[in-house]
């Protein structure tokens, strides 16, 4: 799998958040889209995945067996995206809300009705794999935040896609919450493509490329 971003630049009204990107994503490899609070950092990522629009350039994923692309001219308000361009990618935010009346049981179970599980996972290994399990029939409104946060990586960790787009993913959790994340990295993550948007090296300091998002604008 790999995403390439060709001139990609995106704007608000009058102001450039970032412009002329040209950069490549491969999988296998681990990347850290680095900045200052407000740089744009989350922006970039949610181009990347297909969740908003770039206002200039083309961003495109590629596969042995498929190609999917998303591209927006600048005279063109049409969005090209291939429909199932979704069905390769996991994302996880702290900006990302979850169905608070369901159960953790119940909410892992209607989420992996759209994406399949890594092999050899169903939901109860994976609320294991949390360590929440005393929590499994619990109405996720009831959580702690970070308990809410390790429910958000699950979503993202245990989906059987190429690329994972981590935003931020240690918000709210605590120092045994942030090694949860690191080993959860290391054991399933190490052949996907995995693009972290963050400051704190606690996040992103497995990630071998880094691109600054202040060398864009």
């Amino acid at each position: 799998m790999k995403i390439t971003l060709s001139d990609v630049g995106k704007r608000f009204n009058r102001e450039w958040i970032f412009r002329h990107v040209n950069y490549s994503f491969e999988s296998g490899v681990h990347y850290a889209i680095t900045g200052p609070n407000g740089s744009g950092k989350s922006t970039l990522l949610q181009v990347i995945a297909g969740m908003i629009d770039n206002s200039e350039g083309s961003v495109e994923m590629t596969d042995d067996s498929l190609q999917l692309t998303e591209k927006k001219q600048l005279s063109s308000i049409n969005r090209h995206l291939s429909t199932n361009y979704y069905q390769h990618l996991s994302f996880c935010a702290p900006y990302f809300d979850l169905i608070e009346e369901m159960t953790l049981t119940e909410f892992l179970s209607f989420h992996f009705q759209f994406k399949n599980l890594l092999p050899g996972f169903d939901v109860r290994k994976i609320i294991e794999a949390l360590g929440l399990e005393k929590a499994a029939q619990k109405q996720i409104r009831y959580f702690s935040s970070g308990m809410k946060q390790r429910v958000k990586l699950a979503q993202a960790i245990f989906a059987d896609v190429p690329v994972v787009f981590l935003d931020e993913p240690c918000t709210n959790l605590d120092e045994s919450g942030i090694a949860q994340y690191q080993q959860l990295i290391a054991e399933y993550c190490n052949n996907r493509l995995v693009i972290v948007s963050s400051n704190d090296k606690q996040e992103y300091g497995f990630c071998k490329e880094v691109l600054r998002i202040i060398d864009y604008k």
